[in-house]
């Protein structure tokens, strides 16, 4: 690429600066600017839920890079500024600085990587003190100091991953803790029952209380603070702080306003582009065509950022590049790590294939270990996730079983000393 061409990134988050490392590495020599409305460089999300949130992380560790990491890439880091306008006819981007000063950016490219924010509570009471959103740094700093105090009453509303994981956090501190959760076992949508029944499990054992079947309708304040939470059944459960992880929106109004097509995200092709010339989208923001899956898919997690951010950056530096990661995630809470790799709607009304220690119920023995791998079988017989629990150094050969797309026997998978490898199909 010419070195007086200029690509613009907009965003402030893990996509964003995957993006820029990988299009320096893809050789581009041109300029790069990156639009953050952030004050802080470029940040990863999981710390916030897990270890800085937790007390065993420095808050260092949000940043894949250091500030002076641009300066020695040449990279053009704006801090405190928002892309206010986009124009992909003209190929400009107008940008606001900290001090309401405008200013119009032209570019050769531009990467949307705009994220996704919080959904808020909206119902009554919502303006009370004490309740909590997590999503970026001094989220996470303000709840860490609110848990810290221990021996409070708390309340989490959502029982997806942020949600467990802040549980998990809030019990460390010795606080007490309540989940409310819509359907009957939390991560019943990402997971399903199942599998949720057992870290419902995890979370008991830990003194932690899951009220299944429930939703959230008001909250009650006291002197401008909030003391209970109210549910659909009229029921009260009184609460000192109150933590809502109910999913998120993505960012998608520079888009919408600049004409681009949006349906759950920003829509773009299997190599980020979107609808208007040289505009490109990933990350949580980003609807991208799924070449397996044959439709757009929208993924929220840390490894979407980092991947599709390192896919995008390449495609900006002009590589052809056609993004088909695996979807995965991972999750820490108490003594549990995990692992896992799929596909979400192929996984559901798949069997529940166990090799090793993984009690797929909300009651099990308290010196259950709780190691081992979790398959899900679809009904011709292949594997189309996978989940490894307290088990390390196995999600490359689970990845590569389900992309082989081989069936598989339930004897096999469930034995373990069927080698996985051998599973997928490999010789070596």
């Amino acid at each position: 690429m010419a070195s007086h061409e200029r690509v613009v990134v907009v965003g402030g988050g893990l996509t964003a600066a995957s993006a820029v490392d990988s299009v320096r590495e893809a050789g581009f020599d041109g300029e790069v600017v990156v639009v953050a409305d952030e004050r802080r460089p470029p940040h990863e999300r999981p710390p916030l839920s897990k270890g800085y949130l937790n007390g065993s992380d420095a808050a260092s560790s949000v940043y894949p890079h250091d500030r002076r990491w641009y300066g020695r890439h040449g990279i053009d880091l704006r801090l405190g500024t928002s892309a206010v306008a986009l124009d992909p006819a003209a190929h400009t981007v107008e940008v606001e600085g900290a001090d309401g000063v405008h200013a119009t950016l032209d570019y050769d490219r531009l990467l949307l990587a705009t994220g996704a924010r919080p959904r808020r509570f909206t119902g009554p009471g919502a303006g009370v003190g004490g309740v909590h959103v997590l999503r970026t740094l001094p989220d996470s700093t303000r709840l860490r100091t609110a848990l810290r105090r221990g021996d409070r009453r708390v309340v989490v509303v959502g029982g997806g991953w942020i949600g467990l994981e802040v549980a998990a956090a809030a019990r460390g501190y010795g606080n007490e803790v309540t989940v409310v959760v819509r359907g009957e076992e939390p991560l019943e949508a990402a997971i399903g029952r199942g599998v949720g029944s057992m870290f419902r499990g995890l979370h008991e054992q830990h003194g932690v209380v899951i009220r299944g079947g429930a939703a959230v309708t008001a909250l009650r304040g006291e002197r401008g603070k909030v003391a209970a939470v109210v549910l659909g059944t009229g029921e009260q459960i009184e609460a000192d702080l109150v933590v809502f992880g109910i999913g998120a929106i993505p960012n998608v109004e520079l888009a919408t306003s600049a004409g681009l097509r949006v349906d759950d995200g920003i829509v773009t092709d299997a190599s980020f582009r979107t609808s208007a010339a040289d505009v490109f989208a990933a990350g949580d923001v980003a609807s991208v065509w799924n070449p397996v899956l044959e439709r757009h898919l929208r993924v929220e997690h840390w490894a979407n950022a980092l991947a599709s951010g390192a896919a995008a950056g390449r495609a900006l530096a002009g590589e052809p590049v056609v993004f088909d990661e695996l979807p995965y995630f991972f999750t820490d809470q108490y003594d549990l790590g995990m692992e896992y790799s799929g596909y979400g709607d192929l996984a559901a009304g798949a069997e529940l294939v166990v090799r090793g220690d993984v009690p797929l119920t909300a009651a099990f023995a308290a010196d259950t270990e709780r190691q081992g791998i979790v398959f899900w079988l679809a009904a011709d017989g292949r594997v189309v996730a996978g989940m490894n629990v307290n088990v390390w150094d196995v999600n490359e050969q689970v990845q590569r079983l389900i992309r082989s797309g081989r069936v598989v026997s339930r004897d096999e998978l469930a034995d373990p000393s069927v080698p996985l490898d051998a599973l997928a199909g490999d010789a070596s």
